[in-house]
């Protein structure tokens, strides 16, 4: 997100020297996702204290249309838009003491990509020009899906993997032994037999916990899908 703002310049209108006395600040770009709740920042600095006279208005604008529509306004109390495609669907997240006049969009879909702007005036500071905010709404593709499956496999499967590359290497060490002490006719004695024993235990319960990873990696998969 790239963040518009404007500042403490001057501009002239209708022929007077105007000093924009507001500083706005709003992201330019804003990407969200259907269903999902989106934010729109709009940070202001006034050269004022905030009183109850400072009012904030958000606008809406299609996607190639001139066309406005107000959708939020506030005044002392938050009064979002009660008709068009916000209504019920345009919260306050902001704070006027802290220089926030943010809002959110809730349960957004593909029929809101446009153009938010957000004005700020806090007289006497009313003066400045209006930073804009396009709205970009799409589908959570499904390489983000992928993703999350991938990282979830990931930290199952490399554990697992480690556990079956030791027990392999215990078994290829295990069997080389034997085969050396095979051709030297040699014979294990009591205490070696025993210790073959637990070596044999502790093959097997590596052996269950490989089986284990393995299906909890396996129940991991079903789930996500």
């Amino acid at each position: 997100m790239h963040p518009a703002s404007t500042k403490g310049t001057a501009v002239f209108q209708n022929g007077v020297h105007i000093v924009l006395s507001l500083e706005i600040k709003v992201d330019a770009h804003v990407r969200g996702y259907v269903g999902e709740q989106v934010k729109l920042k709009c940070i202001f600095k006034s050269t004022s204290s905030v009183t109850d006279k400072l009012t904030i208005d958000w606008t809406y604008r299609p996607p190639s249309s001139s066309r406005t529509e107000s959708i939020f306004h506030y005044q002392s109390f938050q009064y979002p838009t009660t008709a068009g495609t916000f209504r019920d669907r345009i919260s306050w997240v902001g704070d006027v003491y802290k220089g926030d006049a943010s809002i959110s969009i809730s349960n957004p879909t593909i029929k809101d990509n446009g153009t938010f702007s957000c004005a700020v005036k806090n007289p006497p500071d009313v003066h400045h020009n209006i930073p804009m905010t396009e709205l970009i709404v799409t589908e959570r593709g499904f390489g983000t899906m992928l993703s999350s499956v991938a990282l979830l496999s990931i930290l199952v499967f490399i554990p697992s993997t480690v556990v079956v590359i030791l027990l392999l290497v215990r078994m290829v060490r295990k069997s080389v032994g034997l085969k050396k002490r095979s051709k030297s006719g040699y014979k294990k004695s009591s205490i070696e037999v025993s210790d073959d024993t637990d070596q044999e235990e502790e093959d097997n319960c590596m052996a269950r916990l490989c089986v284990r990873c393995a299906e909890c990696l396996d129940s991991d998969y079903e789930e996500t899908y």
